[in-house]
């Protein structure tokens, strides 16, 4: 592989690996604030209306953030009707076609992010709420999140092909059943 694509693999795998940790960070966030919810309305009787929304975020910039992680581990859905019964190059050609098509949605979902973040940021977007936050910060982590997606979808697909040539990514951890 050449040198400035083995440099990329190494540096969104890195990527993916930090915002990885932050994504599981931003869960004990959430339950700490489901938590402190729960304990001011039930016990102190006082509820607090930023809880709620402030959950609902954090659970959004969850799942944008760790997804280029999830992927990178290959902890992502995959329907294995087909997939189980290629040869480990079939495998890796299907894992290179199927990047190509979560490429497009990607671009898509990206592009409507990008709008709506712009719109949010144009008429300053709230949630209808007592609390009444500004729906621009959770829309730009979102935004960031597709674009780490879209990162390490490269990155993966860059994998894959080494695979499906039987080469491998020099300092790169890859997945010895699917070497060829």
């Amino acid at each position: 592989m050449p040198r400035p694509i083995v440099l990329y693999v190494r540096c969104v795998d890195w990527a993916a690996e930090k915002f990885g940790l932050i994504a599981m960070y931003l869960i004990f966030l959430m339950i700490g604030v489901l938590l402190l919810d729960a304990f001011t309305r039930n016990v102190v009787n006082i509820p607090l209306h930023w809880c709620i929304e402030m959950a609902q975020f954090t659970l959004a910039a969850y799942y944008t953030v760790g997804g280029a992680y999830s992927l990178k581990h290959g902890d992502h859905v995959r329907m294995d009707l087909i997939y189980d019964h290629l040869s480990r190059k079939g495998k890796a050609r299907m894992d290179v076609l199927t990047s190509v098509f979560f490429l497009f949605y990607l671009g898509c979902l990206l592009w409507g992010a990008i709008s709506s973040t712009a719109y949010s940021l144009q008429y300053d977007q709230r949630i209808m709420s007592v609390w009444n936050p500004p729906l621009a910060p959770i829309k730009l982590v979102m935004v960031f999140g597709i674009i780490l997606l879209l990162l390490q979808v490269f990155s993966t697909l860059f994998k894959d092909i080494a695979k499906a040539v039987g080469t491998e990514i020099p300092g790169v951890e890859m997945d010895e059943e699917t070497l060829i």
